[in-house]
């Protein structure tokens, strides 16, 4: 006997019962909605407990982080003016792969005057992708201008220090010249969660002018900051660091930064990194599916790291004559 497909009425029956779990099947009805299907949640929407709407959000994002090719945007830009603030911030990570620059308005505007200290941080962090498509030339040169504008603002007004920590960040992708001189001053000061936000945009700013910073940062005895640090070595592809992050893997107990370590070294390359992470993966039993199956993407992604070096050789080769 065939079970029945769910529809989406099932769904939005399924979401307001709130002793039911939100099955992977249900939740991905609310991809690609309707202007119709939105209208009948919106309808609705009040009836569900605040817990339950935080819940139903974040479990979207984990499904989208899964799936890929779902698309939450047209849920995800109603529930931006949610009244709770969890939620809207929930909306703005649904939005963070939006590539559309018609939503950076509403971004700017939850950054500066959102009245919840959540939804401002999540904003701020989200349009940093956009400062990323301005330099790569994929948004206009004034949409670019106007959030790079606003992040500065941010930094020098008087601010939570997390929400200028966090512009910091995004405007690490930005290649104005005062952004290399905020990530200086951020580096110099003694307290660790600023130089972590320093070293992460360091590493989103394809500057390998912050090498020594960074190879500095990996020795740093707070672990944020040590993070910070592994995930830059792996962006700038600092093969100077290689040596210490594969000794580092050998002895780091933090789980994140053990991870990161794993990532960079995919990203970077070269001598030694693919024995070590073959020998890595041989340590995990069959039951350690997650962390067996993190190690075998970072080893495609050396396949791509190794690809993209061959070419560059080949294309380079100073040998060649036909090159000159």
């Amino acid at each position: 006997m065939t079970t029945p497909e769910i529809t989406f009425e099932d769904a939005l029956t399924q979401l307001h019962d709130e002793k039911s779990e939100m099955s992977r099947e249900m939740l991905a009805f609310f991809s690609d909605m309707t202007p119709r299907q939105l209208t009948a949640l919106q309808s609705n929407w009040d009836k569900l407990t605040p817990i339950r709407k935080q819940d139903f959000v974040s479990k979207l994002k984990q499904l989208l982080e899964i799936d890929t090719l779902l698309s939450f945007d047209l849920l995800a830009r109603t529930l931006l003016k949610d009244a709770d603030p969890f939620v809207r911030a929930g909306a703005i990570r649904l939005l963070d792969e939006y590539e559309r620059s018609d939503i950076i308005p509403d971004l700017l505007t939850i950054a500066q005057d959102d009245d919840a200290m959540t939804p401002r941080a999540e904003a701020i962090t989200v349009l940093g992708g956009f400062i990323l498509r301005g330099e790569l030339g994929e948004i206009a040169t004034a949409h670019l201008r106007d959030v790079e504008e606003a992040l500065m603002r941010l930094i020098h007004a008087n601010e939570k220090t997390e929400l200028r920590q966090r512009a910091l960040e995004s405007l690490g992708y930005s290649s104005r010249s005062e952004v290399k001189t905020l990530i200086r001053e951020a580096w110099q000061r003694d307290l660790p969660m600023w130089q972590a936000s320093a070293v992460f945009a360091m590493g989103r700013s394809c500057d390998q002018d912050w090498r020594d910073e960074v190879l500095e940062a990996l020795l740093h005895e707070n672990d944020i900051v040590r993070l910070a640090a592994t995930k830059a070595a792996g962006e700038l592809e600092l093969g100077d660091a290689r040596p210490l992050l594969l000794k580092m893997l050998e002895d780091e107990r933090d789980e994140e930064v053990f991870r990161a370590l794993i990532w960079s070294l995919s990203q970077i390359g070269g001598e030694d990194v693919r024995e070590y992470l073959l020998s890595l993966l041989d340590q995990y039993d069959d039951e350690e599916e997650a962390a067996i199956e993190y190690i075998e993407e970072a080893l495609t992604n050396l396949d791509f790291t190794e690809d993209l070096q061959n070419f560059d050789f080949l294309a380079f080769d100073e040998d060649d004559p036909l090159a000159k």
